[in-house]
């Protein structure tokens, strides 16, 4: 999610001033001390008066977080899915270029599959010598389209530089990284928009 905000938490009869980080699985507080709330242990969240109360074992806590705290609330109580990281929206088409697990197919059983050029094209790369697809991947992406090729997390057998070099290689630029999976990382290349 990637939210950061300057603030003050209540927390153990105490008043502390930080910096609050609103993150995909955590919330983190660094200031005098740090604090990390897994949003998994979570019991209660509720935004009043410009203040984010937070219920959890160790808890609870409350930051004081402004005209924020509803956003912040919103987003925690509903997290957006991995297509939405991921841009899938309604009356896009899609491309599928290797092997996807079975759960990310069904996030896109309703998008209509590319019959010529794609809005998307999600390339599964598992090694660095598949990347040489890239160049006729990005050839059929539409001038406002996307190629995210997603690769393994940690491996010696790709490794992101190779990812954005092989996406700069095809005249393409790297514009968002985002956690795939536990196991796989996605970066996202588009077409500049001076070459579209």
């Amino acid at each position: 999610m990637g939210q950061e905000l300057e603030c003050r938490m209540h927390y153990q009869k105490r008043t502390l001033a930080g910096k609050a980080y609103l993150e995909t699985d955590h919330i983190l507080f660094r200031g005098e001390e740090r604090l990390k709330i897994l949003l998994k242990d979570l019991t209660s969240v509720k935004a009043d008066a410009g203040m984010l109360h937070l219920a959890f074992p160790a808890g609870p806590a409350k930051l004081e977080l402004g005209k924020a705290a509803e956003k912040w609330a919103a987003k925690i109580l509903n997290p957006p899915t991995r297509a939405d990281k991921l841009g899938v929206k309604a009356g896009l088409t899609v491309r599928i270029v290797g092997e996807f697990d079975p759960d990310f197919l069904k996030e896109l059983a309703s998008h209509e599959p590319a019959k010529k050029q794609a809005d998307l094209v999600f390339f599964a790369a598992p090694n660095a010598k598949q990347l040489a697809k890239v160049p006729k991947l990005a050839s059929g992406l539409t001038p406002a389209g996307a190629l995210w090729v997603i690769y393994p997390k940690g491996v010696k057998d790709i490794r992101e530089v190779e990812v954005i070099e092989a996406g700069r290689a095809a005249g393409l630029k790297d514009v968002k990284v985002c956690s795939f999976s536990a196991t796989h990382t996605g970066l996202k290349f588009v077409i500049p928009v001076a070459a579209r």
